[in-house]
């Protein structure tokens, strides 16, 4: 009681009237300021500013037309090869010559294409129905495309005109960059691996693209540049010092839509 006695007479006492009030630290009131400057900040931001994000995956360079496995109608000895992979042949091409019982026989091409893949070599027997080589559709001048597959469930994010950044097998990102290009096309449905193997003629590739699930395709339009060896535009000051080739495996950061952040802040 005698403490409580002496501090209610200090607080009294008329000498203690004249002092100052101290409200808050001068500590306190330069966080108080730091937190408004950041809320301030942040709703501006969450008004006019975006989010984006970038979705990585698998593809292939390609013509787009697609590729067919080419079989042998006959059953025989392979006397002769009559191109090599690579070349550009018409519909109709002779591609392999196979000695039957009943004489020399032909493998023919279907449609117009390049080769991709050659299985059959000189002195191979070849069955009726087996997988002689791999013809890709195209013509010597059909632009050069790639081809993604995204899975199923993320397709509705990929929009049409979004930038893509591809990195190519055959031309190291470290050394060249990522080469540019924009999406022209997404599927409607998904495919499956057989749906994939039957387009790109490779099963290996449409295992690999589909090993998570059904996918999406996604057509992308390479960003073209006069002043490359390869006639694409770069990351790179230059690009690769030569031409690209179909078929060859590519991964591709495609940027989603910018998205609002004040869309996934406010409930």
């Amino acid at each position: 009681m005698q403490f409580r006695q002496q501090a209610l007479s200090k607080l009294q006492s008329p000498e203690e009237l004249d002092l100052p009030v101290r409200l808050a630290r001068p500590q306190g009131v330069l966080a108080l300021a730091v937190t408004l400057v950041v809320m301030a900040v942040a709703s501006v931001w969450a008004v006019t500013g975006s989010l984006s994000s970038t979705l990585r995956v698998p593809g292939v360079l390609t013509h787009a037309q697609g590729s067919y496995v080419l079989q042998s109608p006959v059953t025989g000895q392979v006397t002769g090869v009559l191109a090599k992979e690579g070349q550009h042949l018409a519909a109709n091409s002779p591609l392999l010559k196979v000695s039957t019982p009943q004489g020399d026989r032909y493998v023919r091409t279907v449609d117009a294409g390049r080769v991709t893949t050659l299985v059959a070599r000189i002195g191979a027997v070849v069955t009726t129905g087996s997988d002689v080589a791999t013809v890709e559709k195209t013509g010597t001048k059909d632009p050069l495309l790639a081809m993604l597959y995204v899975p199923a469930d993320r397709a509705g994010t990929v929009r049409v005109g979004a930038d893509v950044d591809l990195t190519v097998q055959s031309a190291p990102s470290q050394q060249y960059g990522t080469l540019h290009g924009r999406v022209q096309a997404v599927g409607r449905g998904a495919q499956s691996s057989q749906r994939v193997e039957a387009f790109l003629g490779d099963k290996e590739l449409a295992t690999q693209f589909t090993k998570d699930g059904p996918t999406v395709a996604v057509l992308v339009k390479l960003v073209a540049s006069p002043s490359t060896k390869s006639g694409y535009a770069w990351s790179s000051k230059g690009g690769p010092p030569y031409a690209l080739d179909s078929m060859t495996p590519a991964s591709g950061a495609v940027h989603l839509a910018e998205q609002r952040p004040i869309d996934w802040l406010l409930p």
